[in-house]
């Protein structure tokens, strides 16, 4: 199944789309697409239901098509050429951040950057979105507390993440910073989740062209790995790292300016697409923070 989430920010609506790529609404079935829909039990209901039988939705915005994400947990270096274009050894763990849920968007939104920003970045990841309560799994049975997959695009402010002290999460969770989907793809459609093809361009240049076949440590692992370390929960996920591509492993660094058109995809998982667009003035920023009061905006 291919799971969205259509509708005005703040207000979408769950939805699933046919085998013709109709989208059809689910309000009827579910509350929306969050982590008590997406465990086993939850998906097998989900599969029970007739998708010709449900009501057409009118295309419109596309939302993040996962609601209530409890944590984003990101694997930074997670490409031998990545590590490479950054300078730095390969890690013998993998090396793990978080990324706060208020970055989260939906694929076709503005990326706004953040005030002060001279260096933001762009990282197309796979995404790993997380159905059952996992803690200290195996590897071999890793898999089996996945849901599905989705795009995720960890966008990093350089100057942010690596010249202000601290950890990496401050270069990473600015609003805007974390574009899912456009859909949540279950896990059975997927074949092999380490032969996927990621891309990503910026005014039509490519700079980004990797395989999931080439990441340090696969998805197994890092859903195993992850495991030991914390509570893995429904709806949670997991960004897996990027390859070689970014900005600043360009030679000159390339950064994002208002005006980019930045678009990215994965096999099987859609693409995004994005403007970018400069900082808001402090009202516009405070009905960001409260999306009831914001603008509607329709794609």
């Amino acid at each position: 199944m291919k799971l969205i989430r259509v509708g005005e920010s703040g207000s979408e609506v769950p939805a699933v789309l046919d085998t013709s790529g109709v989208a059809r609404s689910l309000s009827d079935v579910i509350p929306d697409i969050s982590g008590e829909t997406l465990s086993i039990a939850g998906l097998r209901k989900l599969r029970t239901v007739d998708l010709n039988s449900l009501p057409r939705l009118t295309p419109g915005r596309y939302g993040p098509p996962l609601a209530r994400v409890g944590k984003i947990v990101c694997v930074g270096l997670n490409y031998v050429d990545h590590a490479a274009e950054s300078s730095v050894a390969i890690p013998s763990e993998p090396i793990l951040f978080l990324k706060s849920t208020t970055s989260i968007c939906g694929p076709y939104d503005d990326v706004v950057l953040p005030a002060g920003s001279v260096q933001t970045d762009w990282e197309v990841e796979l995404g790993v979105v997380i159905g059952e309560v996992t803690r200290r799994v195996n590897r071999t049975e890793a898999l089996q507390y996945v849901s599905g997959y989705l795009i995720v695009n960890d966008i990093s402010e350089r100057a942010f993440q690596l010249e202000r002290g601290g950890q990496w999460v401050k270069g990473k969770s600015c609003d805007t910073f974390g574009p899912l989907g456009p859909w949540l793809v279950t896990r059975e459609e997927i074949a092999d989740v380490c032969a996927l093809r990621l891309w990503l361009t910026v005014n039509g240049n490519r700079y980004q062209n990797g395989d999931t076949g080439k990441m340090i440590f696969d998805v197994p692992t890092l859903v195993s790995y992850i495991s030991e370390f914390m509570t893995l929960m429904p709806g949670d996920i997991i960004s897996t790292g990027t390859p070689a591509g970014v900005g600043l492993g360009l030679k000159p660094p390339r950064y994002l300016k208002p005006n980019d058109i930045m678009e990215l995809g994965i096999d099987g998982l859609g693409t995004q697409r994005h403007r970018i667009v400069p900082t808001a003035p402090v009202q516009a920023m405070r009905d960001v923070a409260n999306p009831a009061h914001a603008p509607k905006l329709v794609r």
